[in-house]
């Protein structure tokens, strides 16, 4: 290098303070040109308190769930801003308007979910539908699930079975209360909820879907039960890899460990399950959902995936579906009617009144009991069975409520906050079923009112929910009619709840059963001559 060739030092400063000028100033010209005239490009605010690389994270692990956190986030930085999880740029929505804009006009671009340590190991590399990324996969498998196993023409004759396995239920109960009275030691029949409603959701869910009840070998249904309860806590739980997937390959948490050994033992009852149905398959015969599955997805194309791999991602989807949040709503449903005496009264007035007291309840029984839905409603209002939705991912650019998201964005909406708006709702933290025969009477929960979204809405909505609410709905209709109900120690029930893939009562909910009913009511005989259509 020539030396006498370099520039002197205040040259090198001029040159240098040009070129920065000159810099700005096309940088500013450019801001200025790509902004002019389009308010999308602002982005949504960001919540206050991120630290390096862990992002808002730190600000989610205080003691109380998370879509409880966010909700108080959204009081300070309003229904639409951003928190960084870890790398991932996430967008939380807390109102039913911007809701509404997500899943109508800008329902394709969020159509995807983002990447999951969970998902991917104990959702078959994605091929449990809810859980794939949208594609080709997707949009078959929704088809099939929509079209073939949960049309109202499958369910309409799989409706005996929720009937049957709710009556089976009823009168073990009142068999229960019966043998302690005869034993002289007591005639109040303590009865764990969760329990009660989970088993009535497990047979109902493995009859529709297997075409057997959850019953057998105790043993094996104890590591069945086990491994289904494993599998939703692990879903709802935090995995670092999940905020820093380049930490994965460490498994700091033992999260990955943990989630193989599940998902390998789901898989092998899975596998032996359709094993028998195709040794077995009768196209003359009752079809259950997995029967409908094998002749649904012949000559298919699944985007790689072989038909046994898409069969048993999604009969398992449909048991864990079905069975959580049925047994959560219930527990929740049960636990305010107990907490609200005067709209339990109601509730078994109207029964009383519309059924009687000689007949359990059935299916075709359900559109009679107006007040019963409201309650059902309500809860599901107050304790969505997920607080905070599946969350979304965006796929390409778009503007909601005036603010640019970039592809690659992950949303969540916190349907409980959502829910508890008082804009939209009257005293929104009280339990009033009445609002749903009244100012909200015309608001139904499946997607296309956005003031009440428990089940989400657009392409992403759960396609079960007319078999999920009849489950509940029947259910809950049995127990009262059936039983006085009422708490050891005639307390109130306390409403915490447990953060999880599902919102679920922390703690058990024990309750005393007391027959209300004459016994030939509760004869197995009597109870189980059902219309099987």
């Amino acid at each position: 290098m020539d030396m006498n060739n370099i520039p002197s030092l205040p040259g090198v400063v001029a040159v240098t303070i040009c070129a920065t000028l000159l810099f700005i100033f096309i940088l500013f010209r450019l801001r200025r040109s790509n902004s002019h005239g389009v308010a999308t490009k602002t982005p949504p605010p960001e919540a206050g308190g991120a630290w390096p690389l862990i992002g808002h994270l730190h600000l989610l692990s205080v003691s109380q769930p998370p879509h409880v956190t966010l909700g108080n986030m959204a009081e300070k930085y309003g229904p639409i801003f951003t928190v960084r999880l870890g790398v991932h740029k996430t967008l939380v929505v807390s109102s039913s308007e911007i809701a509404k804009q997500c899943f109508t006009v800008n329902d394709g671009a969020l159509a995807s979910r983002p990447n999951s340590v969970a998902f991917e190991i104990l959702g078959y590399n994605y091929a449990m539908f809810g859980f794939s990324p949208y594609g080709s996969y997707w949009r078959t498998m929704r088809k099939i699930a929509t079209v073939h196993v949960l049309s109202a023409q499958q369910i309409d004759k799989l409706k005996h079975v929720m009937e049957s396995e709710v009556k089976e239920a009823v009168k073990n109960s009142y068999s229960f209360w019966l043998k302690l009275k005869n034993e002289g030691n007591s005639e109040r029949a303590i009865t764990e909820m969760k329990k009660w409603f989970g088993n009535i959701a497990l047979n109902v869910m493995f009859k529709t879907v297997m075409g057997k009840r959850f019953d057998g070998d105790e043993e094996e249904n104890q590591r069945i039960r086990k491994a289904l309860r494993d599998f939703f806590d692990l879903h709802g739980s935090f995995v670092i890899s999940d905020t820093m997937p380049f930490l994965r390959w460490l498994d700091l948490d033992g999260r990955e460990k943990e989630m193989k050994k599940t998902a390998k033992e789901l898989d092998e009852f899975v596998s032996v399950w359709l094993d028998q149905h195709k040794r077995n398959k009768n196209p003359s015969g009752e079809q259950d959902f997995m029967d409908v599955l094998l002749s649904a997805v012949d000559d298919k194309d699944l985007d790689g995936r072989d038909a046994d791999t898409a069969i048993k991602a999604t009969c398992l989807a449909l048991i864990l579906a079905g069975t959580d949040p049925a047994t959560g709503t219930l527990t929740w449903t049960l636990s305010l009617l107990l907490n609200n005496q005067e709209v339990l009264n109601k509730a078994i007035q109207e029964l009383d009144t519309q059924i009687g007291k000689e007949n359990m309840t059935k299916e075709s029984d359900l559109t009679k009991l107006e007040y019963l839905q409201a309650i059902v409603k309500e809860t599901l209002r107050l304790y969505p069975p997920s607080p905070l939705n599946i969350p979304h991912e965006s796929i390409e650019d778009c503007t909601i409520g005036g603010y640019h998201v970039p592809a690659g964005t992950r949303l969540l909406t916190n349907i409980s906050k959502l829910q508890r708006d008082p804009i939209l709702y009257f005293d929104p933290l009280e339990f009033r079923p009445e609002r749903f025969l009244t100012t909200h009477k015309d608001i139904d929960v499946k997607g296309q009112h956005f003031e009440l979204i428990p089940f989400g809405a657009g392409r992403r909505i759960c396609p079960g929910i007319s078999f999920g609410l009849e489950l509940m709905q029947i259910t809950l209709a049995n127990l009262l009619q059936g039983f006085d109900i009422m708490t050891p120690n005639g307390e109130s029930i306390d409403m915490v709840e447990q953060s999880g893939l599902t919102n679920i009562k922390s703690s058990p909910l024990q309750v005393i059963l007391t027959p209300r009913l004459s016994s030939q009511v509760y004869d197995h005989n009597f109870m189980c001559k059902i219309d099987k259509k």
